[in-house]
C-alpha cells in the first residue's frame, strides 16, 4: 500500500457531524499501516418464554428424552451440521451453517426457574427479591456486563429491546455490572436512535441532530468526499459502512418480506421506530444494534425480546398472532397451528433478524476477513428450557467463531444433570470470557447440587 494512501487517510478532515466516521477512518488508517484493528465483539439475543430443546434438534438426530430431574443421557453427543438440515426456526441462518453451534444439555439450576429468570439468565446466580417482592434482586454481574469490561468500547455495553408495553422507554431486566447494578434496556427505537447517535454528535452537528434528527446526512456528505480521495479497497469498505447506516433511514416496516407469518400480505406504512407493533420495534432495534457495532460505538450488545418476568406474555401481533406467549406456553393453539408451530414461527422471526445482522457485519471488511469473523452471537431464552422452566437444561445457539477460536458447524448435547461430563451455563460464560482474553475460570454461583463436580473452566469441547 502506497505512502500516499496512508497520508490521505491520516490527513483526511471530517465535518462536524461525522464523528461516527472517525472510528471507521481510524481503522482504515491502521490497516494501511499494516496493523489492522479487529476488536472482539459479543452479541446476546435473549428471547422470552423458553426454548424447548427439541425445537433446536437438526435432522437425523433423535434426542433422548430427559425427565425434569437429575439423570438422563450419560454420553456427550457431538455431531457435525454439514449434512444435516437445521430446524425450521433456524433456517434463516442456514447459509452460515459452518459458523453455527447448537449447544444443548447445559443446566442453570442455581437460577431457580419460572416464567423468567430475569438477570439470572445471563448471570448464572441465584434468585432473590427486594422491595417487598416487586423487583428482582441482582446477586452479581451478568456475562454481558463482564464482557463490557473485558472489551470496552465508547459505550461499554448497549442494551436494546422491546417491552409488551409501548409506553416503556427504558427498563432494567436482564443485564448488570454487579450486585444490584442493573444496566438499562432501551425499548423505544426512536429514543435509542437519539441516545446513541445524537450523543456522539458535537457542536453544530448536535444542534442539527436535535433539530432534524438527521445525522446521517452529515455522514453521507463525508463519505462522498472521502470516496473521491480513496482507492478502490478503502472506498468499498466505506460503502459497506454507509449501507448499514442507510438502513436506519428506511423507517418502514419490513414485515411483508418475512416468510412464515400468519398475517395477511398487504401494504405496511408503519414507521417502525415509533410503531406500537412489537415486531416493527424489534426490527428497528436490530438495525440500530448493527449500526452501533459497525461504527464502533460498542463491542457488547444485548437485544432483549420481551425478556423479564414483566413482559414474557407479549403478543406478536405483527406476525398475525392474536394469542400471547403465556397462552402458547400452556399449549395454546391458533388458526390450526399447535403451540410448537407458534413457538417456531416466533423464533424464526428472531433468526431472520439475526441473519440480517450477520449480513451487515459480513459486508464490512476487517483485517484479513470481515466484522462477522470477529463477532460471536449467542441466542438463548431467559426462560431456559420451557414456559415454566426449572433450568435442568438451557438450550443456546452460538453463531461465529472469533478468528476460528471456536469449533463450529456442530451440534453438541451434554450429558444429563448429575452425570459425568455434565456442564452448566456458567461454563459457557467462562468460555466467552476466555475468548475475550480473560483468564477467569469461574462465573456466577456454584450449583450445590453438583458439589462433587468441578464447575470451573470453559467448555473445552467448543474451543479450537
Amino acid at each position: 500500500m502506497s505512502m500516499g494512501r496512508r497520508d490521505v487517510l491520516k490527513g483526511m478532515t471530517l465535518s462536524a457531524g461525522s464523528v461516527l466516521l472517525s472510528p471507521i477512518l481510524g481503522k482504515l488508517h491502521a490497516q494501511a499501516q499494516g496493523r489492522p484493528l479487529a476488536p472482539k465483539r459479543f452479541v446476546f439475543v435473549v428471547e422470552s418464554n423458553g426454548v424447548p430443546p427439541q425445537h433446536l434438534t437438526p435432522s437425523g438426530v433423535t434426542r433422548q428424552t430427559r425427565k425434569q430431574e437429575a439423570g438422563g443421557p450419560t454420553a456427550l453427543v457431538d455431531l457435525p451440521l454439514a449434512d444435516r438440515t437445521l430446524p425450521m426456526s433456524l433456517e434463516p441462518v442456514a447459509r452460515w451453517k459452518d459458523k453455527v453451534t447448537i449447544v444443548q444439555g447445559l443446566s442453570g439450576r442455581v437460577c431457580g426457574g419460572g416464567h423468567s429468570n430475569n438477570f439470572q439468565a445471563l448471570g448464572a446466580f441465584g434468585a432473590g427479591r427486594s422491595n417487598g417482592g416487586e423487583s428482582m434482586a441482582i446477586a452479581g454481574e451478568t456475562i454481558d456486563g463482564a464482557l463490557a469490561r473485558a472489551v470496552p468500547g465508547i459505550f461499554p455495553h448497549i442494551g436494546l429491546g422491546i417491552s409488551k408495553r409501548f409506553e416503556n422507554n427504558v427498563i432494567y431486566n436482564i443485564s448488570a455490572t454487579g450486585p444490584n447494578k442493573a444496566l438499562p434496556t432501551i425499548c423505544r427505537p426512536d429514543f435509542a436512535y437519539s441516545t446513541l447517535f445524537g450523543s456522539v454528535a458535537g457542536g453544530q452537528a448536535r444542534q442539527e441532530f436535535q433539530a432534524r434528527n438527521n445525522l446521517l446526512d452529515f455522514m453521507r456528505e463525508d463519505v462522498r468526499r472521502a470516496e473521491t480521495r480513496l482507492a478502490g479497497e478503502e472506498r468499498e469498505q466505506l460503502g459497506a459502512y454507509l449501507e448499514t447506516f442507510e438502513t436506519l433511514r428506511n423507517r418502514q416496516s419490513r414485515l411483508n418480506e418475512i416468510e412464515h407469518t400468519l398475517r395477511e400480505k398487504g401494504p405496511v406504512v408503519s414507521d417502525k421506530y415509533s410503531s406500537q407493533v412489537e415486531t416493527d420495534r424489534l426490527d428497528a432495534q436490530f438495525d440500530l444494534g448493527a449500526a452501533a457495532l459497525v461504527c464502533g460505538l460498542t463491542n457488547v450488545l444485548t437485544i432483549s425480546s420481551a425478556a423479564g418476568v414483566r413482559d414474557f406474555d407479549i403478543t406478536f401481533r405483527g406476525l398475525g398472532l392474536n394469542v400471547d406467549k403465556h397462552t402458547i406456553g400452556h399449549g395454546g393453539s391458533f388458526q390450526n397451528h399447535t403451540s410448537s408451530d407458534l413457538y417456531n414461527i416466533i423464533r424464526r422471526y428472531h433468526f431472520t433478524l439475526i441473519a440480517g445482522l450477520m449480513q451487515k457485519l459480513e459486508r464490512v471488511r476487517e483485517g484479513n476477513g470481515t466484522m462477522l469473523d470477529n463477532t460471536i452471537i449467542v441466542y438463548l431464552s431467559d426462560g431456559a428450557e420451557g414456559h415454566h422452566s426449572r433450568c435442568w437444561e438451557w438450550p443456546m445457539v452460538v453463531l461465529g467463531n472469533i478468528g476460528n477460536k471456536l469449533k463450529t458447524g456442530r451440534y453438541l448435547d451434554y450429558p444429563g444433570y448429575g452425570q459425568r461430563g455434565h456442564r452448566t451455563t456458567a461454563n459457557m460464560f467462562v468460555t466467552l470470557l476466555n475468548l475475550a482474553g480473560s483468564d477467569r475460570d469461574s462465573f456466577g454461583m456454584q450449583d450445590t447440587g453438583l458439589r462433587d463436580f468441578d464447575q470451573h473452566g470453559p467448555l473445552s469441547e467448543l474451543l479450537a
